[in-house]
């Protein structure tokens, strides 16, 4: 009978075929077990990784309070055993009695392994989160910026700025993803605002006329460390933890060109790519992030609350 390492190493064997840009290994953390059965008997597995968001904390800004989080293991079975492994999963939130506020069910799985997606959508979820790639150019170049617009660095007299920026991304992106737009979102932002101006994470602001039209808050993170725990490669990252433009200057071109000036710094400093998040029922970032190279590598699946789980 196939072990959970048996089917770690079929799954992991079977994503290389499926997208070379995904790590070798595959993030398993501590949490109940769920087993099941495909159809033809083949065995299939799972970890459920359960997350409490007390209230006033950051994650539930783009999370909901309760996560019920699955890991499937399902070797070369992407769909029928996705399928088994959802329905034991539903069997399972019944007898532990999910809440029904506030909580959800999330699954990320690798974008390009459609077989398992018709699962995922016979089961009420929705693809709410993308985690793209982008891999940067062989040379770097000198960013022109056209008009008046101008980048720059934000330092910590730019707080207010950054903060009105980012609370306007919010407040979209409440409208058409996985973001939740709550009571303590202004002191949230503003306390994650002031400790990014402080730290060596780069904010960078555009400009028109002296005032901040846009803002790129961004960071580094070496994927190397702790070898199974994310989702790329192994090496430095950068990533953009929130693009926001001011809405009288959308399709402008002011995102665009600020973000060229960003790929040209992460250029520079010689980081492997770039990562960031978006959400694909978005119509402004699922347009404009495949434009500036990025591609899905890992999509999020959920289903709010828990107990719609089908």
């Amino acid at each position: 009978m196939a072990t959970a390492q048996d089917l770690v190493r079929t799954q992991c064997a079977r994503f290389a075929t499926v997208d070379p840009q995904l790590p070798a290994t595959y993030p398993v953390p501590e949490g109940e077990p769920i087993m099941a059965h495909t159809r033809d008997g083949s065995p299939v597995a799972g970890i459920v990784a359960r997350t409490v968001n007390p209230p006033g904390s950051m994650p539930t800004l783009w999370q909901t309070e309760v996560v019920l989080e699955l890991f499937p293991l399902v070797g070369a079975h992407p769909r029928e055993g996705m399928d088994a492994l959802l329905h034991a999963w539903r069997t399972w939130l019944a007898e532990r009695g999910a809440p029904e506020r506030d909580s959800s069910c999330v699954v990320t799985w690798p974008s390009r392994d459609v077989p398992a997606t018709r699962a995922l959508l016979d089961h009420g979820f929705v693809p709410l989160s993308c985690l793209a790639v982008r891999r940067p150019t062989t040379e770097t170049r000198l960013t022109k910026l056209s008009g008046t617009v101008k980048v720059r660095r934000a330092g910590p007299a730019d707080l207010d700025a950054v903060v009105e920026l980012t609370l306007t991304e919010l407040e979209y992106a409440a409208l058409v993803g996985a973001s939740v737009y709550r009571p303590d979102a202004p002191r949230l932002k503003r306390t994650a605002a002031h400790m990014r101006l402080h730290s060596s994470d780069p904010v960078w602001l555009a400009e028109r006329d002296g005032t901040p039209v846009a803002v790129a808050e961004c960071g580094w993170v070496d994927t190397g460390g702790s070898p199974g725990s994310h989702r790329l490669h192994p090496g430095m990252w950068a990533y953009v933890n929130c693009l926001s433009v001011h809405e009288q200057v959308r399709g402008t071109g002011v995102g665009r060109q600020l973000m060229t000036w960003v790929h040209d710094e992460f250029a520079r400093a010689g980081v492997l790519g770039s990562f960031l998040h978006y959400n694909p029922p978005n119509p402004l970032s699922s347009v404009f992030w495949p434009r500036q190279g990025y591609r899905p590598l890992w999509t999020t699946w959920e289903v709010r609350p828990a107990t719609a789980l089908r």
